[in-house]
């Protein structure tokens, strides 16, 4: 760092680089920031560090070290010796800027202040507390690894390393937020990821301007991809090792945030949100007729409620072989208003399903059974058909593998069902005209959201329809420009 750039500069008055750094930590204020004042080889020193964050053995070690100084041996390039023969740790850096050393310390790492010296040392000594590395409950499969992420960055970033090798895996490290500091890591393969789409990505991290990252990597993407009004996701969110390493040898950016057990995949288009690694963890016949099923269950979970209430209020657009479809007993209230009522509380059934102890999860289940499949019907709140078809749609929203695209889904097919219900078969078919003008729109840096479907590409379009063998999956995908295509 130039010398310009550094408003409070390391001196070589010991007093005032302390006094500066009890001031900015506010030491005296907080109990958990410790200003510890030792005396190695004749000189003073000052040991700064948060609490919560020091790792006990490593500084016990370290100060057993500097017991063994002789005076003489700090009298000519203190710094030097210090760091290079004394220290006995890994993690060293110095710094000549108090205000960076504010910020480390409050990261984290340990500031060794020594007299007559105009650096401080910086000791990365820091051990947050960390849950083990179990398998996500979002993404859970029965076949394969049963690890994923945790919310320290650098296990992450570790539990990737672990199975991507590769001498090109580049981990660039980014701090955001002006008060929060948080710490993020952009990780992508030199030499397969696009350098385009890496320094889009690197120059949207630089211009994030805010106070700090209360919601993690969900933060992050708003600020960097924007379409704040669109209900899908833009990036891929995962909490797995191993399919993240699968993105990453596809030529993907994965940007991960310290203190989120998730990580985010960019770019992706929409059909990489439905993909699941259980599919993968089979034979490809049986990887292929899962994700035939899956979509089956997503394509339901959107147009199968606006379908049947089309059909069921307009008999003429009945065929002779489906005459079943329709109300036999549509209740007290129109059809719409009992989709509505439905869809109102399968949303607070998750809301509670969330805020519900575990203890009482399934007395929860049963209360909702008990409402919603017997007494709503006996009362005539709803007919059996509407219970029967929201219970289907239902179970594909479940189906879905990523959970933001089904949020997604879930708000298109309210939006289908009040436009069939104002204008008919019109309503329906403009409905899911504009959907899918609104995916055909969306451009993930670069990346069409609906690639490739459109635009078209037939041999993609296979893999992505079927689960090909992967002696075949021998080239990567196309709409992220990757620099090797070949596997």
């Amino acid at each position: 760092m130039s010398a310009n750039k550094v408003k409070h500069p390391v001196t070589g008055k010991f007093e005032h680089n302390v006094h500066f750094l009890r001031e900015e930590l506010a030491v005296d204020k907080s109990f958990d920031l410790i200003d510890h004042e030792i005396v190695h080889g004749g000189k003073r020193m000052v040991l700064f560090l948060v609490d919560g964050f020091a790792k006990d053995q490593a500084l016990t070690q370290i100060q057993r070290e500097l017991l063994r100084i002789k005076p003489e041996e700090l009298e000519e390039n203190a710094l030097d010796h210090l760091i290079k023969s004394q220290i006995p740790y890994v993690e060293i850096s110095t710094s000549d800027d108090l205000d960076e050393v504010v910020d480390e310390v409050l990261s984290g790492p340990a500031a060794l202040v020594v007299e007559g010296v105009q650096k401080v040392i910086l000791l990365d000594t820091r051990e947050y507390p960390v849950r083990g590395p179990e398998e996500p409950t979002t993404e859970q499969v029965i076949r394969g690894a049963k690890d994923g992420f945790v919310e320290t960055l650098v296990m992450n970033a570790a539990l990737i390393r672990r199975r991507v090798r590769d001498r090109s895996l580049r981990v660039e490290y980014v701090k955001v937020g002006r008060r929060s500091k948080s710490d993020l890591a952009m990780i992508y393969l030199a030499d397969i990821a696009d350098e385009a789409i890496i320094e889009k990505m690197r120059i949207g991290l630089g211009k994030i301007d805010t106070d700090g990252l209360p919601m993690g990597d969900k933060t992050i993407e708003e600020f960097i991809f924007g379409h704040h009004y669109n209900p899908y996701p833009l990036v891929r969110y995962s909490e797995r090792p191993d399919v993240t390493a699968t993105h990453l040898l596809e030529g993907h950016i994965v940007i991960i945030v310290d203190g989120s057990p998730s990580v985010m995949i960019a770019p992706t288009t929409f059909w990489h949100h439905l993909q699941h690694a259980e599919e993968y963890r089979q034979k490809p016949v049986v990887g292929a007729a899962l994700r035939g099923v899956r979509f089956l269950a997503v394509w339901a979970s959107i147009f199968l409620l606006p379908l049947w209430y089309l059909l069921a209020t307009n008999e003429t657009l009945i065929p002779a072989d489906l005459s079943f479809v329709g109300a036999e007993d549509e209740g007290t209230i129109p059809l719409i208003y009992q989709f509505l009522i439905a869809e109102a509380g399968i949303e607070m059934l998750r809301m509670a399903a969330i805020h519900t102890p575990q203890a009482l999860s399934t007395a929860l289940g049963l209360v909702a059974a008990l409402l919603i499949g017997e007494v709503a019907i006996q009362v005539g709140l709803f007919s059996p058909e509407v219970v029967l078809y929201l219970a289907v749609a239902a179970v594909g929203t479940f189906a879905t593998p990523s959970y933001e695209l089904s949020l997604a889904n879930r708000l298109i097919r309210v939006v289908l069902l009040i436009s069939t219900a104002f204008f008919n078969l019109g309503g329906y078919v403009i409905g899911l005209t504009l959907w899918l003008l609104l995916l055909i729109r969306i451009d993930v840096i670069g990346t069409p959201y609906m690639w490739p479907f459109i635009p078209f590409n037939a041999r993609a379009l296979r893999d992505v329809l079927f689960r090909a063998p992967m002696p075949l999956k021998n080239r990567r995908p196309a709409s992220i420009h990757p620099q090797d295509p070949d596997r």
